[in-house]
């Protein structure tokens, strides 16, 4: 079975930088394909959940906390499609947010942030470790964006949906390239 792994806090502004694709490379072996420069990768040879997360601990360049998925679960949510058929304004981005452990407590959705006036993050609903929602386009949005460990109760990281959906096309393709 194929695992997902998103790395928290990697790239971001200038801080904790490294190339996914070259980590990718090193580890060849898992057959691992990268997805972006935020840290997600797809895994379609894992092996061993617990061998596969220590080896890539040892390759990154820095401690980081790793959220680590059964790649049917990432494919079940695009069959769930959180987030419906119309598309975004432009300057709206649909996300998911992971939760490094399941989260125990009970959210209710919607979830605006800041709570008062014009929202820049918006939770929309929750499902086991993932935080569907929509921010604006802003600087101050990623700031907001760290709110929801507080919420949730534990480190979150988050994707762009359109992120998710390329995740799911490299999962499909690695199902079809096995069943030939």
């Amino acid at each position: 079975m194929a695992l997902v792994a998103f790395i928290r806090g990697i790239n971001v502004g200038g801080h904790r930088t490294f190339r996914p694709s070259m980590l990718a490379k090193e580890l060849s072996n898992y057959d691992v394909v990268n997805v972006g420069a935020a840290g997600t990768l797809v895994i379609r040879r894992p092996g061993s959940r617990a061998k596969f997360r220590a080896e890539l601990i040892r390759k990154l360049p820095f401690e980081a906390e790793i959220m680590l998925c059964a790649g049917h679960d990432i494919v079940e949510l695009e069959r769930d499609n959180p987030f419906g058929t119309q598309s975004p304004r432009a300057d709206i981005v649909r996300f998911v947010s992971i939760l490094s452990k399941v989260n125990g407590s009970r959210v209710r959705c919607p979830v605006t942030i800041p709570p008062g006036g014009e929202w820049c993050v918006q939770v929309i609903a929750t499902k086991s470790r993932f935080v569907f929602g929509m921010y604006r386009r802003q600087m101050k949005t990623i700031g907001y964006l760290g709110h929801l460990d507080k919420l949730f109760g534990t480190p979150a990281t988050t994707r762009n949906w359109n992120t998710i959906l390329a995740v799911v096309r490299v999962l499909n393709a690695g199902t079809r390239k096995g069943a030939d």
